[in-house]
């Protein structure tokens, strides 16, 4: 047992972050100047978190794998949100977790909506700032789509996308259990591909299509 993380990273080859939004982020950086590799589980960090990570493993060629869900089939479920991507203009995110959780959205959430935006910007059927009543309404725009967050009792971590063409629609969503053995099986499988990584890696799905 060690009392802090500096003192955890003595003789420790790779750092597995499951902690909150308001620590990973230091412990992450604690880990890189050190020179130890990161697999990051918690949720909260930002796009510009992660810009600054990806700089700072760079900088000491340490690898960093940050997904905000690490189970198989979540995986699946943004490689095949990154491909529909690719060829339909439009889509809003959904984000679906229990009553208490302090961050939103969701780190499966948010990594999706930064992600897709990568590919290319939704379009946007009527500008937010042009509707009448509260904008609100319209969720908050990341990755420049909107992502809607519910928090209610029995939601665990949910995630939809929908894309849409007119009188057509495609839905991709992710369910998670109440458990933590889904995720088990990614977060040891990126531990053991991170010691050869470089730079800042989002996705496990990114991750698998790496191992191929």
């Amino acid at each position: 047992m060690h009392g802090t993380v500096d003192e955890a990273l003595d003789d420790t080859d790779v750092l597995i972050d499951y902690t909150s939004a308001t620590a990973v982020k230091a412990n992450t950086l604690a880990a890189i100047a050190a020179g130890v590799a990161v697999v990051v589980g918690s949720s909260g960090l930002t796009a510009t978190d992660f810009a600054e990570i990806d700089s700072a493993a760079r900088e000491r060629s340490v690898g960093v794998v940050a997904s905000g869900n690490f189970s198989l089939t979540a995986a699946m479920c943004q490689a095949a949100a990154l491909l529909a991507a690719r060829h339909l203009p439009q889509w809003e995110v959904i984000d679906y977790a229990s009553a208490t959780k302090e961050d939103v959205p969701s780190g499966t959430a948010r990594e999706l909506a930064e992600r897709l935006g990568e590919i290319h910007r939704p379009e946007v059927g009527r500008p937010i700032e042009d509707l009448h009543g509260p904008q609100e309404a319209r969720g908050a725009t990341v990755g420049g789509a909107q992502v809607h967050s519910v928090r209610l009792p029995s939601f665990v971590v949910s995630t939809e996308v929908v894309f849409a063409l007119p009188d057509e629609r495609l839905t991709i969503r992710h369910d998670a259990g109440g458990t933590a053995e889904p995720y088990v099986e990614g977060t040891l499988l990126a531990a053991r591909k991170v010691p050869k990584l470089v730079g800042l890696t989002r996705g496990l799905d990114a991750v698998l299509l790496g191992s191929e």
